[in-house]
């Protein structure tokens, strides 16, 4: 039955659209891409996903689904850009982050052409001056973290290069358009979407159990639980507001504010009320602004 309604929703991303950019902060906005998969018998589920960044989650904003396992292609990511481009112009888009599988020298320079800064992880043996980058930082030692203060030869066009090594061996190389400093403090923020995958899936609405396995059908789907999402976060929001979440021993919250806001909204789903109303009112009450570093201007 569920199947059957999503088959049929006359629900488009434009729509969804046009409930979600009224809700952003004004100003810049750090945007994502990444992808969620999952795999149900022997069909592979494949969600390219960009959102943008608020806080320690990211709302998604356009999604495609692929219909096959694996990495997406360059082709894919930049229709996917080029149609959020139409609605959410880049001039309203500090940078774009993504990890080491988003690499091509066509989708690249479609970024720099698209006017769209990029903070994207590269892949040790991406070739940046001829030579390998896991060489530009093989003296690196654990904890370290190393610039290189010249702009080299990436993917066709000239970026900077900043690689830090986790105390456990990791060596994370980075390829941007920002400065060290603004390199190193955005991209730290590409957990922010695996924040919502996760929401999204086992540890909240349960994307993955829903069995289906028509590509379009689960892409219904994940733009019904993105609004879902949205009005779960933007209750959290404002329940935080007014009692902040309290933080546990280890210096982490006690609670999500997905999590924080979807128990607040059950009550008030299940209860009606004035509190119903109120967060039906918060659907047309933006997300305030980013606090903290996410504030401070952006260098290039």
């Amino acid at each position: 039955m569920v199947a059957r309604v999503l088959h049929g929703a006359g629900l488009t991303q434009q729509d969804i659209l046009d409930v979600l950019l009224p809700l952003l902060p004004e100003g810049k906005l750090t945007l994502i891409m990444d992808r969620t998969n999952w795999k149900h018998g022997q069909s592979h589920l494949n969600l390219l996903v960009i959102g943008v960044v608020l806080g320690n989650v990211t709302l998604p904003l356009a999604w495609k689904e692929l219909k096959h396992g694996g990495n997406s292609e360059s082709r894919a990511r930049m229709m996917l850009v080029g149609q959020l481009l139409g609605r959410l112009p880049a001039r309203r888009w500090t940078v774009l982050i993504a990890d080491r599988e988003f690499l091509g020298q066509e989708w690249f320079t479609f970024l720099r052409r698209s006017g769209i800064k990029r903070c994207i992880r590269i892949r040790a043996n991406t070739v940046v001056d001829g030579e390998y980058a896991r060489d530009c930082f093989a003296s690196l030692e654990p904890g370290q973290t190393r610039p290189l203060f010249e702009k080299v030869w990436v993917q066709g066009g000239w970026m900077r290069m900043v690689a830090p090594l986790s105390p456990e061996g990791e060596r994370v190389i980075i390829a941007s358009d920002l400065s060290v400093w603004d390199t190193l403090t955005i991209y730290r923020q590409r957990w922010a979407i695996e924040t919502t995958f996760s929401a999204m899936k086992s540890r909240g609405l349960n994307l993955e159990q829903t069995h289906m396995t028509n590509p379009e059908r689960v892409g219904n789907l994940f733009g019904l639980l993105t609004l879902a999402l949205t009005w779960m976060l933007r209750v959290g929001e404002w329940r935080t507001e007014q009692q902040p979440i309290g933080v546990k021993k280890h210096g982490r919250p006690a609670v999500s504010r997905a999590r924080y806001g979807y128990e607040e909204l059950s009550r008030a789903l299940r209860w009606g009320g004035e509190k119903f109303r109120l967060f039906l009112d918060l659907l047309r009450t933006p997300f305030p602004a980013p606090g903290g570093d996410e504030r401070q201007p952006v260098r290039y």
